[in-house]
């Protein structure tokens, strides 16, 4: 089963701050030298979403979301294209 692609607006704002918040909790990100606070991460991902540079995405398979850059969207996105052509 493919990805799916979340609007962040199909969310309550309680929930995107949920699911941000976890997303960040779990991936444990170094941010270099200087530490950032929980809610700076958020902020930063909100504007990434708000910009489009960064997306929501469900997994079916796994059932579970994550957020991607537009970059890693667009070449999982041409992936499962050429994947589909080569199976028709």
């Amino acid at each position: 089963m493919s990805e799916i692609l979340i609007p962040p607006s199909t969310l309550s704002p309680e929930a995107l701050l949920a699911v941000i918040e976890s997303f960040i909790l779990r991936e444990g990100t170094d941010y270099g030298s200087i530490e950032q606070s929980l809610e700076t991460k958020v902020e930063k991902l909100r504007r990434l979403l708000e910009r489009g540079m960064a997306h929501l995405v469900f997994d079916p398979t796994t059932e579970s979301v994550t957020f991607v850059t537009k970059a890693q969207w667009e070449k999982r996105s041409a992936h499962r294209a050429t994947t589909t052509r080569t199976q028709i």
